[in-house]
């Protein structure tokens, strides 16, 4: 009888030290999960806010950029596409914090749809250019009378711009080729980018033989050293309005980058890539 009782005691101080085990392996793994909770949310909240910017402002924004880190030491992070191709991407949830659009249209939307804390602000004006690789045979000087007669010597293989279904240079740069009458002849010979940078691109490949693009990407001088190109009449398609805003939800960082972007230093910047900031129009 003693041994059975023995034995029984030996079974029911297993079973405790049993159910002691697991509750320690659990406190264990809470507080590892606490622990894990403790580090990993810190380093979420300290991400760069990212940024989408339309494609034209790719050299532009990086300077900007870099200029307010050193003034400030915060950091963004920079998305370049095209601006309809945002909108979208925002309307579906994408995690940007500042939407930096070519066409304050696409802002309109946003806002409307209430996916922006508020209108936004018209950052800049926009210009194009007609622009081929250097030494190539379209003289960008003789404007769209010069595309022309080389359309009409069958000199144009190839012609890049933007697509004018969501980049708004496309559209721009259709407006433009529409106004000199010469859409539906160059129509054949068009390239298309997904966005002005990737247009700018394939203007400067050996495959075309040039292209209407954003001024302030011909100003700068990745590509300036490798381009001959001019400007096109302001008159020759819409203004190119630009406005920003901040998606809903947008961190203090975001908020920061906005406000630079607006000062005089940011609109400094703006000016040096060929942006007419909205104090002068």
């Amino acid at each position: 009888m003693a041994g059975v009782v023995a034995q029984s005691a030996w079974v029911n101080a297993g079973r405790t030290w049993a159910r002691l085990h697991r509750r320690l392996r659990y406190a264990g793994l809470a507080l590892l999960a606490g622990l894990l909770v403790g580090v990993t949310t810190p380093t979420l909240a300290e991400r760069p806010p990212t940024v989408a910017a339309a494609s034209d402002l790719q050299f532009a924004i990086e300077d900007l950029a870099g200029r307010f880190t050193e003034e400030t030491g915060q950091r963004v992070r920079l998305n370049f596409g095209s601006s309809g191709n945002f909108r979208r991407q925002i309307a579906q949830g994408a995690p940007f914090e500042v939407y930096m659009s070519a066409d304050e249209a696409y802002v309109a939307a946003l806002h409307q749809s209430g996916h922006l804390e508020d209108g936004g602000d018209l950052y800049a004006i926009g210009r194009v250019v007609l622009m081929t690789r250097k030494q190539g045979g379209l003289d960008p000087e003789a404007g769209l009378d010069g595309l022309a007669e080389a359309l009409e010597a069958g000199e144009i293989r190839r012609f890049a711009i933007a697509n004018p279904e969501h980049a708004p240079y496309g559209v721009a740069a259709k407006q433009a080729l529409q106004s000199a009458g010469l859409w539906e002849a160059i129509r054949p010979h068009l390239v298309f980018g997904e966005n002005v940078s990737q247009a700018a691109q394939f203007a400067l490949s050996t495959e075309a033989d040039g292209g209407i693009v954003a001024w302030s990407l011909a100003l700068a001088p990745a590509l300036d050293r490798r381009s001959d190109w001019a400007l096109l009449p302001e008159e020759a398609h819409e203004p190119l309005r630009q406005r920003m805003a901040l998606v809903k939800g947008a961190g203090e960082t975001a908020r920061a980058f906005y406000d630079f972007v607006l000062s005089e230093a940011g609109r400094a910047v703006l000016a040096e890539y060929g942006f007419i900031t909205p104090e002068e129009e």
